[in-house]
């Protein structure tokens, strides 16, 4: 992957903290009217017109700003374009979820400068 074959720019996820998981699910639906897409445990996800908000417990985040999520097309070839640059990445690309249909989402995290966090996400169809 060349450095203007990368593919950043859509933001696919914006994270916010929410210290009810449940009653954040009922205000963001029923008040807000967003589509509620899934609830894993405590965290929750919805769709903002194709940008996911994705909502988890505070804790010991000490109040950091939300983390910016880039999709990409293969989250590998990203991740190693990205290192090739000097990008210093927390762990290597993990599966986080699997969908009811196969469809798995994968991420990867590091830091800009000032170190707020970053990810790279990637949803994998099901192979048949």
């Amino acid at each position: 992957m060349s450095g203007t074959d990368l593919g950043l720019g859509r933001i696919g996820q914006v994270s916010r903290y929410a210290s009810d998981t449940a009653a954040s699910v009922a205000w963001y639906r029923d008040v807000l009217g967003l589509r509620h897409l899934f609830t894993a445990g405590d965290l929750a996800f919805f769709d903002c017109d194709g940008v996911r908000l994705f909502l988890s417990p505070n804790e010991g985040s000490g109040g950091a700003p939300s983390i910016l999520y880039f999709t990409v097309p293969d989250i590998h070839a990203a991740a190693a374009t990205l290192a090739e640059r000097g990008v210093r990445f927390e762990g290597e690309p993990h599966l986080i979820f699997t969908h009811p249909d196969g469809t798995q989402e994968w991420m990867t995290f590091f830091a800009d400068p000032d170190g707020n966090l970053l990810a790279l996400m990637s949803q994998v169809p099901p192979t048949a």
